[in-house]
């Protein structure tokens, strides 16, 4: 893969939410830069329904947290910057400030290709609160979006039942990034090439693609067009045949197939695009199967996802490779994850004990979990996973005396899953930065992309299903649930005592 300073401009330091650089000027200006906090990013609800979501987009996010700096014009533009007053925004000594700060807080992170649930921290920032703060949203833009659209991915390439799916976004995603990401991420989840050269390019995905209708529009028949197509790039021969009529043009396709033959090439296959394509595939196939090319795949396209894959297949389609664009890219059925990014704890000094912090909220899922958390994941003895336990790591742990442990429902306290002493673990976030330096080294992309399938055939095929899947357990730790449940009581207690004294 490129480093992302090649993609992108070299430094991403602006790419940012005012409100991360207002707040940081008030931690600077207070004289609390240097505070130590702990931040957890994480989504409340799985996409699309899904009995699971994939963690991705860390590479990227490494590498913004590597590249953070202010150089001259950011700092010459922030102090253009005026408030209500007409005044400037931010004291020179801030600007000087971020022009000398450098990335120094420690960095745990869920690696990519890994099923994740909601509540979970995908990644966990430790370091001084000023620091912590200012890569809240650039975190979220990478690992939001990723995240989404390999979920998508692996939905789509399970409803193909193993069958290739290729990625044909680029020109209907969202801007350049969003084309080059989705490429990627499309990738990891399962897709097995793209149409986009540039994300071929960058991330060495396989690019696959042949003609469009125009090529077959600008010839006077549709004949000749497949002919001028064999003869140009015989090595490459899957040809469109809807332009006017689909079974004429899957005929017109299979004489230029036995040309081909004549030469020492085989035709590669025919895409439909339009139209029924589970009546067209089926009677397609037919005509290939009789006139002797029982080889050539039926690309299937035209607005795909996983639930009309799905009804296809169930219709009998003889589709053997998709074509997945819009509803991909743009995760047409829910376009964000809805990540987020909130403090854990905070203490003034290294050898001061941590202050857990809440965010109480009239929405239960919007109440945030206390502590400097950790997720151990459990596996039986049949290799499957058994569960996933939210636990603060700065406990004493999270077992209990007798060496078993208790899942705690985030949305309903009184479900709980027990946990013998004996199943196997795994903790989850492992180390990305310590005090500013990198010490992990991403694997390559082919490798996440393995992991999924892992990580995937370790789910019961209840929680993989689309409709209604199997809930799979994940929650608090039971000590971490009761913890927050004392300071969520104590802060309500503190506003009613508030409240009666005002009345």
């Amino acid at each position: 893969m490129f480093p992302i300073a090649d993609i992108y401009r070299h430094n991403l330091s602006l790419l940012t939410d005012l409100y991360q650089l207002t707040m940081a000027y008030g931690y600077w200006k207070l004289g609390r830069a240097d505070e130590e906090a702990v931040f957890h990013l994480f989504f409340r609800k799985p996409p699309f329904g899904s009995g699971y979501t994939i963690a991705a987009g860390l590479e990227y996010a490494i590498e913004a947290l590597q590249g953070l700096r202010f150089d001259a014009s950011d700092r010459e533009y922030l102090g253009t910057l005026q408030g209500n007053d007409g005044q400037p925004l931010f004291d020179h000594g801030f600007l000087d400030y971020l022009g000398q700060l450098r990335w120094n807080c420690d960095v745990d992170a869920i690696p990519e290709g890994t099923v994740v649930y909601p509540h979970e921290p995908l990644i966990r920032v430790r370091g001084p609160i000023l620091q912590c703060q200012l890569v809240e949203t650039i975190l979220l833009n990478l690992l939001n979006f990723q995240t989404l659209l390999a979920t998508k991915a692996t939905r789509i390439c399970a409803a193909a039942r193993g069958e290739p799916v290729l990625e044909f976004g680029l020109r209907r995603a969202q801007g350049i990034d969003g084309a080059l990401t989705a490429s990627r991420a499309a990738y990891i989840g399962g897709c097995v090439a793209t149409s986009n050269v540039l994300a071929g390019k960058v991330f060495g995905i396989p690019v696959k693609g042949t003609h469009a209708h125009s090529w077959i529009m600008s010839f006077d028949s549709e004949p000749e067009a497949f002919e001028a197509y064999a003869r140009a790039m015989p090595n490459n021969c899957v040809f469109l045949v809807d332009t006017y009529d689909t079974l004429d043009g899957v005929r017109n396709a299979i004489e230029v197939g036995k040309q081909l033959r004549h030469i020492g090439h085989e035709m590669v296959g025919i895409r439909l695009d339009s139209g029924d394509l589970a009546y067209l595939s089926i009677e397609a196939r037919k005509l290939l199967d009789a006139a002797g090319f029982p080889q050539a795949i039926i690309i299937g396209s035209n607005d795909l996802d996983e639930g009309i894959i799905e009804s296809l297949k169930l219709q009998g389609a003889t589709i053997n490779v998709w074509g997945v664009g819009t509803k991909l890219v743009t995760s047409h059925d829910q376009p964000a994850l809805g990540g987020v990014y909130k403090l854990g704890a905070v203490r003034a000094r290294r050898d001061q004990p941590w202050q857990m912090r809440v965010k109480v909220s009239e929405q239960a899922v919007k109440t945030t979990n206390p502590g400097i958390l950790q997720v151990r994941r459990f596996t039986d003895s049949d290799g499957l996973f058994a569960g996933d336990m939210i636990y603060d790591q700065s406990s004493l742990g999270p077992t209990m005396s007798d060496g078993s442990c208790a899942i705690v429902d985030l949305r309903d306290a009184t479900r709980r899953k027990h946990i013998g002493p004996e199943i196997s673990f795994d903790d989850l976030l492992i180390p990305v930065f310590r005090n500013g330096k990198r010490v992990y080294d991403c694997p390559p992309l082919l490798h996440v992309r393995q992991r999924v399938q892992d990580q995937l055939a370790k789910l019961h095929p209840s929680v993989r299903r689309f409709l209604n899947p199997h809930e799979y357990p994940a929650g608090l730790e039971q000590r971490l649930h009761e913890m927050k449940h004392k300071m969520v009581l104590d802060l309500r207690g503190q506003k009613q005592r508030k409240d009666t004294v005002l009345v």
